[in-house]
């Protein structure tokens, strides 16, 4: 080869070099610069009247109220579960929580399942979890970490945190932490934010606050705001968690409620800081802030004002309806109100079709709520599936762990004793053979109109409610009997979704 033709080679090769630098990105990684930055806000047992804009006769919310004002506020956004992990479950996954055995408190994901952190971080987003995990341990060993399901970074807790929270960052030993729980994980929020923005990713948080779980407790200030609740309140006792022994306790209910409503201000309050964070920023635009509850209002302190029926624990309205605010001004450029039903296991799909990302090849329950960003008035065509699935009964006590124990075991402690100690350890079974008993459990099925709630065994000792939720909100009126054509067809569609979900328990979707 003579050198004319060498140079030749060289030239060309050098010229390939810069066309190819300067060739526009293709597939997920072109669009960074369009993504939005995501975050996800989540109280601890805060119910849909728990919130100035809902009408609640004394807590103080002017942040969520705010928002409320001048966004997407869906007045019918549901937990997926009336209890905290599988409701965590379902945003992660975009799953109902039974079809990877995540059935109550305390138990939890599967390693196999794909979460939207994961997703996100694919795409090129830095992902980051603070706050309430309990999903399964921090710890790093764990296989259901934050950090084994998608997030680069992570400063938790395994369960609820008060005051002074005991947190772990990044699976390291955990250490407490000085200060109101709420403004601490916010802190840790704006940080991790900062770092993102030095290494020009958009950012994926999951901000899920220890409030207002009890034991309850409040700053100063934020207690006094409270001082006037009525003297009736105080003579009604209430059974919870005392802070000074971690053990059940009788106090009246008008203390318990100043305590509640200011963690709930407290936890407003930080929203506010990182809203103003934002705005300081010039992140405001472009960032998606999604804030709702897990589960509704516990019993004990729930509904001084009767709305909705029951409470936490229960698949009437007051144990599953939560505040649903969506604030994005680049997209949501006018305040909206959302009347179709929407839910926790929505928020996976709705983020995918955000950044245009392919879902789970596996039964998704959510779906995508950006066509209602679009026309609020719109109508959702899929319905809600509700399950309370009772273990005991679908074990038949033989007990095969999903994940080896010592991975399953805790170390955040807090101020509630339980089982004798003050840390919390988690479970997930082996499932392998689908039975007709396994049917049972309290369930429900809504639509934009309609939601039936099923009681008792399948197949034939099943009790049937019917109510129609826009005009009978508290669910006073069972019109079962008056159309049993719906009922009929509602409660096939229902069977038909438990048999799909008790699938995917085997493991079929793996």
């Amino acid at each position: 080869m003579n050198w004319k033709n060498r140079i030749f080679e060289v030239i060309i090769f050098i010229w390939i070099i810069i066309l190819s630098g300067s060739k526009p990105k293709k597939g997920l990684e072109a669009k960074h610069e369009e993504y939005p930055n995501i975050i996800l806000l989540m109280g601890d047992d805060h119910g849909w009247d728990e919130v100035g804009y809902n009408g609640h006769p004394f807590v103080k919310t002017p942040i969520l109220d705010e928002m409320a004002k001048n966004s997407a506020r869906f007045d019918r956004f549901y937990a997926a579960h009336p209890n905290s992990s599988p409701t965590r479950a379902s945003v992660l996954t975009g799953r109902h929580p039974n079809r990877y055995g995540t059935f109550a408190p305390g138990w939890s994901l599967r390693p196999e399942e794909i979460t939207i952190a994961q997703i996100l971080k694919e795409a090129g987003y830095a992902t980051a979890h603070f706050g309430k995990w309990h999903v399964g341990p921090v710890k790093k060993d764990s296989p259901t970490s934050p950090g084994a399901m998608g997030f680069s970074e992570w400063f938790s807790h395994d369960n609820f945190f008060d005051l002074n929270p005991v947190l772990s960052r990044n699976g390291e030993s955990p250490k407490k932490v000085v200060g109101e729980g709420s403004a601490i994980i916010v802190e840790e929020t704006i940080r991790f934010i900062e770092k993102s923005m030095k290494e020009d990713k958009p950012f994926f948080t999951v901000v899920w606050f220890g409030s207002p779980h009890e034991p309850y407790g409040g700053l100063p200030d934020d207690l006094a705001l409270y001082d006037n609740l009525p003297d009736s309140l105080a003579e009604r006792k209430v059974t919870l968690t005392s802070n000074i022994t971690g053990e059940q306790v009788v106090r009246p209910l008008k203390d318990v409620l100043k305590e509640r409503y200011a963690e709930i201000t407290a936890m407003d309050r930080a929203i506010g800081k990182l809203r103003h964070y934002l705005k300081e920023n010039k992140l405001t635009n472009n960032t998606l802030v999604w804030y709702c509850g897990d589960n509704g209002s516990p019993p004990e302190v729930a509904h001084t004002e009767i709305t909705l029926k029951e409470e936490k624990g229960s698949l009437y309205e007051g144990g599953i309806r939560v505040p649903g605010i969506i604030e994005w001004p680049e997209r949501i450029k006018k305040p909206v109100s959302v009347s179709s039903v929407a839910a926790t296991s929505d928020i996976l799909p709705t983020l995918a079709d955000i950044i245009n990302a392919p879902l789970p090849a596996r039964p998704i329950d959510g779906i995508s709520l950006v066509p209602f960003l679009k026309k609020p008035t719109g109508q959702r065509k899929n319905p809600l599936f509700f399950w309370k699935l009772n273990p005991k009964s679908l074990y038949n006590g033989i007990l095969k762990p999903y994940i080896e124990p010592e991975l399953q075991q805790g170390t955040t402690p807090l101020l509630k004793k339980a089982a004798g100690k003050f840390t919390r350890d988690f479970t997930n079974f082996k499932y392998n053979t689908i039975s007709v008993n396994d049917f049972g459990g309290e369930r429900s099925m809504m639509g934009n109109q309609y939601k039936l709630v099923i009681k008792g065994q399948y197949p034939d000792k099943e009790i049937f409610e019917l109510y129609d939720i826009p005009n009978d909100p508290g669910e006073k009126n069972n019109l079962a009997h008056d159309f049993p054509d719906i009922v009929k067809d509602m409660r096939t569609a229902m069977h038909s979704w438990q048999e799909s979900v008790l699938n995917s328990l085997t493991g079929a979707d793996y």
